[in-house]
């Protein structure tokens, strides 16, 4: 019989892993990522596989953000040697991902073996190069949306549009076992309906067995309208007060999604003088990615963006500069006030946002601005918590920036667009919630099974089920 391993984002939010087993076929992967949160070398150092990686006869990435592909160099490292198989914009964007965690990698091993070696103790062997890097690209293969793809003998693999991300997939797993024709469904990350720019994530009707993401199953988002009135009033108040206004931002979907919003306020005359400044070389290259294949993406009325030559970075958004160097970014501390800064990473665990926060956020004129998930254990989630000092860089900041969560920006599907999700499908399957914290799995659960009849399994790290 098939069966599932959950290896990874079980009872959690990062770290997506599930190792697939079909009986005369293979061994099958869906995604490979990393925990996210704290120093780069500890956090790698912490990662472990519960299996031969050799013996993984292919992967399927759902999407390019790190916590669902951080691991592929070390797999490769490890001898995986089998195809990679992801939409094509998926592809195009990891390269960008994976570099900018590599260098990030780097730099925290050379400081910690600096450390080291100035204390008598033998350095860190780096648990991957540059080389495995390439190693990752040579096995990928983008494929299309909605593409049926033989990816072993007897394994059929299609990618549907999650709406989550550029290049966002739920992915299908089909074959024949004893007579009987069988389909995993795994949601990878869903997005929300009505999101610029995303798609509406496809409903699907059948399966034998759906592995669901539940990252919002307690709660819904406030609404689309409400958040661009939320953000304009706080950027009006913040303007008034001659103050400067921060946002972490995820380099993919976030920063898009929060320059989209900017460029139609700008459009519409409400976005007061403010000077924004991208300030995140990695999410410079993905903006560039994403006004490649704008001609795919759903631009929400603003037609000039998508059916036009206009982009993020031409025409959309005159008041927009890009920080490529340290000193770029550092002049910008200089600023006294109207400042908005868009800055990685999203959940504060390192880029430029903190050296924005060591020079500002003890400023009570600054505005912080979250909108994305911010996961147990980062700053960010610190932060939104209400935390009132926090320690960067080996010093102790107070926080007086006023912080703010505009939760209707976030890349995840609320609870009612799980909740709607899951019904869509007719066929009864077997359902496993993953990719969420216990709360969140609990509330979600339940309301499936009091609204929908559905019972839902929360599966524990490392437990294996039959399907």
């Amino acid at each position: 019989m098939a069966t599932v391993q959950f290896l990874g984002a079980a009872q959690e939010v990062t770290g997506s892993c599930h190792h697939v087993g079909i009986p005369g076929i293979g061994r099958i992967l869906l995604d490979c990522g990393m925990h996210q949160g704290g120093d780069a070398v500890d956090r790698l150092g912490n990662e472990t596989f519960d299996f031969d990686a050799p013996g993984i006869d292919a992967l399927v990435l759902s999407h390019a953000h790190m916590d669902h592909s951080g691991l592929l160099p070390i797999l490769v490292r490890n001898g995986f040697r089998g195809p990679i198989l992801c939409t094509r914009e998926t592809a195009e964007l990891l390269p960008i991902m994976l570099e900018d965690a590599a260098g990030l990698y780097e730099r925290d091993l050379e400081r910690k073996n600096r450390q080291l070696i100035r204390k008598g103790k033998p350095p860190i062997e780096p648990l991957y190069t540059r080389e495995d890097l390439q190693t990752v690209y040579s096995l990928c293969l983008g494929i299309e949306y909605q593409e049926t793809y033989p990816l072993l003998p007897g394994l059929d693999v299609t990618l549907f549009d999650a709406g989550h991300i550029l290049g966002s997939a739920i992915v299908q797993l089909q074959f024949t076992e004893r007579n009987q024709t069988k389909k995993l469904v795994f949601s990878g990350d869903l997005g929300k309906k009505d999101t610029p720019l995303m798609n509406d994530p496809i409903h699907l009707s059948d399966a034998s067995i759906v592995l669901m993401e539940s990252t919002y199953g307690d709660r819904n988002h406030r609404s689309m309208p409400d958040s661009i009135k939320q953000l304009e009033q706080v950027l009006s108040e913040t303007w008034a007060q001659g103050g400067n206004v921060l946002i972490p931002a995820f380099a993919v979907g976030r920063t898009q999604e929060v320059l989209y919003h900017l460029g139609a306020m700008h459009q519409r005359g409400t976005l007061d003088g403010w000077q924004i400044y991208l300030d995140t070389p990695m999410g410079h290259k993905v903006t560039q990615v994403y006004d490649h294949w704008l001609h795919t993406l759903d631009c929400d009325g603003v037609d000039e963006l998508c059916d036009t030559d206009t982009t993020f970075l031409k025409d959309f958004l005159p008041r927009l500069s890009v920080t490529s160097t340290t000193d770029e970014s550092m002049a910008i501390n200089r600023i006294k006030s109207g400042a908005l800064i868009i800055a990685g990473s999203g959940m504060c665990t390192g880029g430029r946002i903190r050296h924005h926060f060591k020079n500002r956020i003890w400023d009570r004129k600054t505005t912080v601005i979250f909108c994305g998930y911010q996961a147990q254990g980062t700053l960010g989630r610190l932060l939104v918590d209400g935390l009132k000092t926090i320690k960067m860089f080996g010093d102790e900041f107070v926080v007086n920036a006023r912080i703010e969560t505009i939760g209707g920006f976030s890349a995840h599907a609320g609870q009612q667009e799980l909740l709607d999700w899951a019904a869509g499908f007719t066929s009864k399957p077997d359902f496993y919630l993953v990719h969420g914290e216990p709360k969140a799995q609990d509330t979600l659960a339940s309301k499936l099974w009091e609204e929908h009849g559905i019972k839902a399994t929360i599966p524990k790290q490392g437990q294996t089920v039959v399907f």
